[in-house]
């Protein structure tokens, strides 16, 4: 009976149609993936040279130290892993190349490219979204008359007469529909693991895993409503409303939720502050601000004014002030920004398409906590970089001394970490209650 159901499946040209159209829906999001990971290497590529050739334009120009550093940008490069092609994330929004100068942070650690609002409004397709969004409704149309079919048609009489167990049939039918999606994607894997260069590791190994298992709940929830033996229309309409309120309601409420849960009104007056904090500096008295400078750096006490009207000691010491002054606010947005990012983990332990999406990105390293780590690693870079260069100004330090080759973009060095349980057990809970909750209902209805 298997051979025959498997050929009574696959021989439906819509069936066919329907995988081909998956298919190809797959390998161009691949496509789309390759494509952004071309762009942020020839980017990082690009930003490598310029900088070599800024910095050596700027100091056959200039030979004062105080002057040549207000200009002098350094980078600092998150560089994408390969797994960004298929869950590109926010990657497409948030910098992953951070040039600064030495002069004040946090007016510069947010700047981004231009990107147009009506793209970054309708997403990417990459393999993510393919597997989120299109994989359940391919599995609800493949499912949603698993069982009504047989009796709207009147042939259930016939079935159940040869078959020895109309439970077993059901299962022989959902299986061959499970083992032809699943080759699908594995198959989609199977392209992308030469096609992006993606490294044989235990992230990609999870990322497998994660969209076989979300893969596996679509296929319970859509049995569980078999197992109703309701219409095929009622079936229908139900799961693809159940899909509307998983993949787009209740992520979309979940967001507009927590924004309003955790403003960030933090965000406009840490720009304020760190804007008066270095300008209302230059109609203050010196001492005043450098006695804040001492006070945040004790060891460049020896430094003292020369008595003009302009000393770079000053201006940096101004430059300085803006970002302590705007510390606390921006510790304040950072904060509830963080707590956003938490409670929307907490919250998606229960809705399994955010679950996945938010660990597809993880897994990626195109998540808003790897986001937010590149910040706090810019910020360190950025002190590292002002504690060698304060002393050479200050101390007027002849600009042909240095060393200008040695510097380089420097890279963030961050792997994405694989924490099972997190990754695998919501999922595999659903799926287990469901299962359970539909074999009851079998055995109720004594099939």
């Amino acid at each position: 009976m298997y051979p025959l159901i498997v050929k009574q499946f696959i021989r439906s040209k819509t069936v066919v149609l329907a995988v081909v159209l998956v298919l190809i829906m797959g390998v161009i999001s691949l496509l789309i993936g390759k494509q952004f990971l071309t762009n942020q290497e020839t980017a990082i590529v690009e930003v490598t040279q310029h900088q070599q050739e800024h910095i050596e334009r700027n100091v056959r120009v200039i030979d004062e130290f105080g002057l040549l550093l207000y200009y002098l940008r350094f980078a600092l490069v998150d560089a994408p892993d390969p797994l960004a092609a298929l869950s590109i994330g926010q990657r497409d929004m948030n910098p992953s190349i951070q040039s600064v100068t030495i002069r004040n942070l946090e007016g510069q650690q947010y700047d981004t490219d231009l990107n147009n609002p009506t793209n970054l409004q309708s997403g990417n397709l990459d393999l993510g979204f393919v597997i989120i969004y299109l994989f359940p409704l391919l599995i609800i149309a493949f499912t949603y008359d698993l069982f009504s079919q047989e009796e709207e048609t009147g042939t259930w009489q016939l079935v159940a007469v040869q078959s020895t167990s109309l439970r077993r049939y059901l299962w022989y039918k959902l299986s061959v529909r499970a083992l032809l999606l699943y080759g699908v994607l594995l198959t989609l894997f199977a392209i992308a693991i030469p096609l992006l260069s993606l490294p044989i590791n235990k992230a990609l190994g999870a990322f497998i895993v994660l969209s076989l298992l979300y893969v596996a709940f679509w296929f319970a929830l859509s049995f569980w409503m078999v197992s109703l033996q309701r219409s095929s229309n009622f079936n229908a309409v139900a799961l693809l409303s159940l899909w509307v309120v998983l993949a787009i309601l209740l992520p979309a409420f979940t967001n507009n939720f927590l924004a309003n849960k955790y403003p960030v009104p933090e965000a406009l007056s840490t720009m304020v502050k760190q804007r008066d904090g270095y300008h209302e500096k230059w109609d203050m008295n010196k001492e005043m601000t450098m006695n804040k400078f001492y006070a945040h750096y004790p060891q460049y006490r020896k430094y003292t004014l020369s008595g003009d009207d302009f000393d770079w000691l000053w201006y940096y010491a101004m430059q300085q002030m803006g970002d302590d002054e705007s510390q606390q606010q921006s510790e304040a947005m950072r904060k509830k920004i963080r707590q956003r990012e938490r409670a929307s983990r907490g919250l998606a332990l229960a809705l399994p398409t955010l679950h996945t999406q938010l660990q597809f990105n993880d897994l990626a390293r195109t998540s808003l906590s790897n986001h937010l780590t590149f910040l706090d690693q810019t910020r360190a870079f950025h002190e590292r970089i002002r504690l060698y260069f304060y002393p050479k100004i200050f101390e007027n330090v002849s600009v042909k001394e240095e060393n200008w080759q040695q510097f380089r973009p420097e890279y963030l060095l961050e792997k994405p970490t694989v924490n099972w349980p997190t990754i695998v057990l919501p999922l595999l809970i659903t799926i287990v209650v469901i299962s359970i909750v539909s074999v009851v209902n079998l055995r109720k209805a004594k099939l």
